[in-house]
């Protein structure tokens, strides 16, 4: 029986032309450049256009992973969209997408685990890959976090920004894989969390969208330690030293979390790969926004070995170990 192994082959990126910068914040809430920077490390974030939607980002950047792949749409059998700020209730964002990609066969569906999305949307389709139920899978991290902010909320409202990234993954045996492919992905969550960073609002509770609400300083705490427990429990289970990763590509949430976590692993500053200062935090886009910069600009290569992790309301955290 052959044994398979899902393996990146393209990454994609889009973020939206408008950007609102920390001055451009200042005139809107009390808040200024020097506070925002200081506190977060963000310099801007990017905002979705009137009516440019989820998967509008969410089809763009996967168009740019499959041109990076050197595949068409299709190929693809496979789409999973990790998003928390759906274009409808329902249908799925991933079968809106398939739309506009022009793909009629195999499945798309969401995933909902917040920022921390992305990973375990990862997680699903390296599991279908490797049971050899799909053959290529289209793995996607879109948001428009700015639909649910409350813009006078000066704690949240300077953290956020809207984008999308995209990785295709496809069903290689291992043998011909030459070590490449996802070795490891750890997840967890913790339900006890949830007042901590939520949206108070929804269909069946409140019957709207509601708005972002979070508690900044609990969340710092929560995060450093339990992203710095997946990570070596995602090292661990691979067989793999946390000194032996090429490359860190953490959640883009806060560059004091960033920092904290690489400290706390004992990472070299230059193994980290930050751009949350270029568009903030994009929630289950983060990922594989700043997977797609570290690639263009020469960084990441084939044969690296690269851990990616985040956590998200819920609370729901994980990591994940690729070979590129």
């Amino acid at each position: 029986m052959n044994e398979f192994v899902s393996v990146v082959r393209g990454v994609g990126a889009y973020l939206p032309e408008k950007v609102l910068t920390n001055d451009d914040l200042g005139r809107m809430v009390d808040t200024n450049d020097a506070w925002i920077t200081e506190r977060t490390g963000i310099k801007k974030r990017h905002i979705a256009a009137d009516g440019e939607t989820t998967s509008d980002m969410a089809a763009e950047a996967s168009r740019r992973a499959l041109a990076a792949a050197g595949l068409t749409a299709a190929d693809i059998d496979l789409i999973v969209v990790a998003t928390a700020t759906p274009d409808f209730t329902f249908p799925a964002t991933a079968t809106v997408v398939q739309n506009k990609l022009g793909i009629t066969r195999g499945a798309a569906f969401d995933i909902q685990a917040v920022c921390s999305g992305f990973v375990y949307a990862i997680a699903t389709a390296d599991n279908f890959l490797v049971r050899g139920q799909f053959e290529r899978a289209l793995v996607i991290g879109a948001e428009t976090f700015s639909r649910i902010l409350d813009w006078s909320d000066r704690g949240t409202c300077v953290l956020f920004g809207d984008g999308a990234g995209a990785i295709v993954l496809e069903r290689q045996e291992k043998s011909a894989a030459k070590d490449r492919g996802v070795k490891s992905v750890h997840l967890r969550s913790d339900g006890r969390y949830k007042d901590l960073l939520w949206v108070d609002g929804g269909p069946s509770s409140t019957q709207t969208v509601g708005h972002l609400r979070m508690t900044g300083n609990q969340v710092f705490k929560h995060a450093v330690s339990k992203i710095s427990e997946s990570v070596r429990a995602a090292t661990e289970m691979a067989g793999i030293a946390v000194s032996e990763v090429d490359w860190f590509v953490p959640h883009q949430a806060n560059q004091r979390i960033l920092t904290a976590v690489a400290d706390k692993l004992g990472l070299d500053d230059h193994k980290v790969v930050s751009t949350v200062a270029e568009h903030g935090n994009t929630s289950a886009a983060s990922v594989p926004l700043a997977l797609s910069v570290a690639i263009a600009d020469g960084r990441v290569k084939t044969g690296d070995l690269v851990l990616i992790e985040a956590i998200g309301g819920g609370f729901a955290w994980g990591a994940a170990l690729i070979r590129m």
